[in-house]
Order: C-alpha cells, then structure tokens, then sequence
C-alpha cells in the first residue's frame, strides 16, 4: 500500500507552524526597544534575507528531498567530514537555544498572567516544567505529539489573526512616523536579533519526499509560508507599537504583546494573549524537541554524533532527554537577549551555508548563482553587522553565542580526534541514495 502524500496545504501549515513559535512571543519586546517605531522596518528586513534563502531551499529541496533536509544538504555541498560535523552539531544546539528561549518566554508570560508580573522563581519553575512535560510527551509517540501540536497550531494563529485585525482600530500610527525611527544600524540589528523568529521554514524540506506534485506544490510552499509570516509578523508589530508606548514596552519587554492587548480587549485581552502566548510557546517547544530529537538520531547516523542519541525510550530517542537537559541548562543560565542573539546567530550561520550549498551544487539543483551567493552574502553580512552592533553597544550579550560555539567546536574535535570515528556515511536518507545510485547507473549505461 502506497503512503499518502501530503499537499500544499499540509507542507505550508509545516512551514507556519514551524516559524510562528515563541519568536515573536519573546524578542518583539527586544526589537521594539531596539528599533522604536521602525520595528516593522525591522521584521521586514529579517524577513526579507529568510525569503532569499528560501530558494536556496527549494532547489536543494527538489534535488535532494530526503528527511533529512538541512543536514542533508550541508552533507552533499561538503561531505561528511568535521566541517559537516560542526555545522551539523552546532544547528543541534541552535535548537536546544531555541527551546531554552520558548521556556523563557513560556516562563515570562505564565508568571505574568498568574501574579500580573514576571516573579524569577516562578518563571524558572514554569520554564524547567514545561520542557520537562513536552519531551515527555515526545517520548510517548509521535502521534500524541503531532495531535497536540495541530490543537495548539490552530489556536496560536487564529488568536494572533483576531489580536492583529483588531488592534488595528485602536492603533496610533504616529508612533511609527520617522521621528521615533531609531538609527539605520539599530533597525538592522532589531530584526537580526529577532531572525530566530523565521526559523522553521526550513522544516519542509525535511518533507520534500512526501510532498504530491513537488515541482509546484514545493516553491509554492515555501514561498507562501515566508510571506504569510512576513506580513502577519509586520501587521503584529504595527499593532503592537500603535498600542503600547515604548516606555511601556520596555518596561514590560517579555510580556509586551499581552499589555498592547489592554486598549482594546481590556484585562481579557491581557489573559487572552497570556494564553496565546502559553499555547504558541509550549508548541514551538514540542515541535522542537521532537524535531530536534529525529535530527540527532540523523546526525548520530552519519557517525557525528555518539549513538546514544539513536537508543530509543519508548516511542522517542535518549538524545531527547540530553537535549531537553542542555535546553535547561541554558534557559537558568543566560537571559532573553542572550539567548536571543545566539538562537539568531546559529541559523544565520546556518542559513548562509545552505546558500553556499546550493550555489557549490548549481549544476545538480540548476539553481542561479547569482540568488544563492547573494543569499550567502546578505546572511553573512547579517551576522557581522549582528556582531559588530552588539559587541559594541553590548558586548555580554555575545556571551552565550561564544559559549555555545566553542562547546561545539570543542566536542567536535574530541570527538573527531580522541574517539577516532569512522565516517563513510553520504547519505541520511537511504531512499535518496538509492535514487542517487539509479541515477548514476543510468547516465553511465546512456554513456555506453
């Protein structure tokens, strides 16, 4: 019996569940603070780089459509060697920072909504409970997992949707005129240090062998989800200044959205985005653990990773429990900018590197050059200018990106060097390799 291919519709709400988490939950308090009235400006121009690099994805995507995805394609562009190993390792730990940063926020909002403030033992006891809950949840199977995420998906959007269309009435647009503009280098860096927020559209690549009619449904889903997200980030942020002062917003940075809910839903609107908020947080980190867990066990298949990640306990893997144990570690650890501005940091890294790919492998993916090293320019570019600005406006924040980049490199290269690891893998995906080698097995007998 064939399986049941799934649809554009089922690979775009993938790539707008993946993307509309916490991101917007946490830092739109940051990015608020950072760009005033130009935070719009700020999500556009995030939003802008995630969209040129989605056709870096697209391409690798329909040329190598493998579970998986990203792993895949840093594998076929550079081999599977240390390079691979440390990007591989370090989109692993990109992950367990992004859950640490939806705990944060999860603890932020609940503390709020239940004391009407953010009380530091309370928002560290919801945090540490609420990854400890969904990983297991996670190990209880994919199937309570995914119908938990779907409740909560459809929830956190329509909420959003209500509070943007709504908010609309009671905005003043005067606080977004150009004088309360920050400067051009601050409105770049609010919305680099909220790009964490588009994170996620990558996770239909992780899809692409399942996707019906993938040479038009593929593109079209990924483009779709981005400028959906886009427009809904940027309508959330107009709403959002029109409504809350910036005094206010940062006063209350990690529960902003919340208070620019009060002019118009009054206290309810308080408790109802509380609620989004709670819902949207704890599904990014469901969705995280378990897609962070599946790309461990692909990782530890390529022999990047030591095997214990691929045991199994129950229906997940024991790398979800490391992994939920790292996430921890770092939520009690850093605060939102920190955290923030690593989570940004790693997947501009990797995001620039999956452009490099797809412009190395032109040939295969008959992609343009001229878009993917413009992709892989503009990410590295992004990162420098995410770097320069904070490591002179604020160099401690720069902590945990540094930290969690030499743990990386670090454990790659006793990892590499101390275990002495064969690594012959090519391929994650075993039907792709089989594809591959059909495929070469043609070409040499048209050659004969």
């Amino acid at each position: 019996m064939t399986e049941k291919k799934i649809g554009f519709l089922e690979a775009f709400s993938i790539g707008v569940g993946g993307m509309v988490g916490g991101g917007i939950f946490a830092v739109l308090g940051l990015t608020i603070d950072l760009a005033k009235g130009a935070a719009p400006i700020s999500f556009a121009v995030a939003g802008f780089i995630a969209l040129v690099t989605v056709y870096s994805y697209v391409k690798l995507s329909l040329r190598y459509p493998s579970e998986g995805g990203t792993i895949e394609f840093i594998v076929q562009a550079f081999g599977n060697g240390m390079f691979s190993a440390f990007i591989n390792t370090l989109m692993l730990v990109s992950y367990v920072i992004m859950i640490a940063l939806y705990a944060y926020a999860f603890g932020s909002y609940g503390s709020a909504l239940f004391v009407g403030t953010d009380v530091a033992w309370l928002h560290h006891t919801l945090a540490v409970s609420v990854i400890v809950i969904f990983t297991l949840i996670n190990l209880m199977g994919a199937y309570l997992t995914g119908k938990t995420e779907d409740i909560m998906v459809f929830l956190k959007i329509a909420i959003l949707l209500l509070f943007a269309g709504v908010g609309l009435i009671t905005a003043d647009f005067s606080r977004m005129s150009p004088e309360h503009y920050e400067s051009i280098p601050s409105i770049i860096t609010g919305g680099l240090i909220i790009f964490l927020a588009y994170e996620g559209f990558e996770l239909i690549a992780n899809t692409a062998r399942d996707v019906e009619n993938p040479e038009k449904n593929l593109p079209l889903a990924y483009y779709s989800a981005v400028i959906f997200v886009i427009a809904l980030y940027v309508l959330i942020a107009v709403v959002t200044i029109g409504n809350v002062s910036f005094e206010e917003a940062k006063k209350a940075q990690d529960y902003v959205l919340a208070i620019a809910a009060k002019p118009f839903f009054g206290e309810a609107g308080f408790v109802l985005i509380g609620i989004a908020a709670l819902l949207s947080t704890a599904s990014a980190i469901n969705a995280t653990i378990y897609g962070s867990g599946r790309v461990a066990v692909l990782v530890a298949k390529l022999g990047e990773l030591p095997k214990t990640f691929e045991k199994r306990i129950k229906y997940g893997f024991e790398g979800m429990i490391i992994l939920a144990l790292l996430s921890i570690i770092f939520t009690l650890s850093f605060d939102i900018e920190n955290i923030s501005i690593a989570g940004s940091i790693g997947f501009l890294i990797i995001f620039s590197l999956v452009n490099l790919a797809n412009f190395k492998l032109y040939k295969e993916t008959k992609g343009c050059r001229l878009i993917s090293g413009f992709g892989f320019l503009l990410s590295l570019s992004a990162i420098g200018v995410l770097v320069w600005y904070n490591a002179l406006h604020s160099p401690q924040s720069l902590k945990t990106s540094l930290i969690a980049i030499l743990i990386v490199a670090l454990f790659v290269v006793m990892y590499y060097f101390i275990k002495k690891e064969n690594r012959i893998a090519l391929f994650i995906d075993k039907n792709l390799q089989e594809d591959e080698e059909k495929r070469v097995k043609e070409t040499v007998d048209n050659v004969r």
